[in-house]
């Protein structure tokens, strides 16, 4: 059933299709960006998709400058039983892709997560702002080559007395499993930070034995041994 809709495209676009894929059912179809919002109205007035399912992107940094950087990637399926389908695009650094919040208003959050956490702009969206992280954020937290020891906030932290809070985290928390230093990784290196296997090589102390968590540790073991000796001579809680 989707590669149907592979056929129709291919005939409607010609030669604007720059390439077609298959992967275990999946069928994708490549695009140029020119093409981007052309191809999904299509897609949705002529075929059938009216369920925009998500629209994502990937960060290559390794395709750059030669290739574009990014791709951007549309999937949607027909509710009507004509299956379903993925567009992809490539997209320089700095480009605009053109929104699709009129082709699917579902679009619009899932574009501005795109610019929150890749840097990626949608022309003529209607509300081009961060939505998961806060305006004061810097940077761009899913591409490979967001810096591995930055620290976020970098707004001024506040201890409020009345609300028991974490401070923030340190450069050993925080961190996303499978992160790679990626300038090291472009220069030939293999630098990779994952916290799991971080231990095993010796690149890079786990989460769970960063100086943050170990003093919460000591905490917990500290109440645990209060409680236990207050259980033990009858005392109250806390005296």
């Amino acid at each position: 059933m989707s590669q149907s809709l592979v056929e129709r495209i291919t005939k409607q676009f010609g030669d604007r299709v720059l390439e077609t894929s298959c992967f275990r059912g999946d069928d994708e179809v490549r695009v140029a960006v020119e093409d981007w919002a052309k191809v999904a109205v299509f897609l949705k007035d002529e075929l059938g998709m009216d369920h925009f399912g998500d629209l994502t992107a990937v960060d290559h940094p390794e395709r750059a400058p030669e290739l574009p950087r990014f791709d951007v990637l549309l999937m949607m399926r027909s509710t009507g039983g004509a299956g379903r389908i993925r567009v992809r695009t490539r997209v320089t650094e700095g480009a605009l892709v053109p929104s699709l919040c009129s082709v699917w208003a579902g679009a619009n959050w899932a574009e501005r997560e795109v610019w929150d956490m890749f840097g990626i702009s949608f022309e003529g969206h209607p509300d081009m702002r961060r939505i998961l992280m806060y305006e004061e954020f810097e940077g761009y937290p899913l591409r490979k080559d967001y810096p591995i020891e930055r620290v976020q906030p970098l707004v001024p932290y506040r201890d409020v007395d009345t609300v028991h809070k974490l401070p923030p985290f340190g450069v050993e928390e925080g961190q996303p499993f499978g992160r790679i230093d990626w300038e090291q990784r472009l220069a030939g290196g293999g630098a990779q930070v994952s916290p799991s296997i971080a231990l095993q090589t010796g690149e890079r102390r786990t989460l769970s034995d960063s100086e943050t968590a170990q003093e919460q540790h000591q905490e917990i073991r500290r109440a645990q041994s209060s409680a236990e000796s207050d259980s033990s001579t009858g005392a109250p809680a806390g005296e």
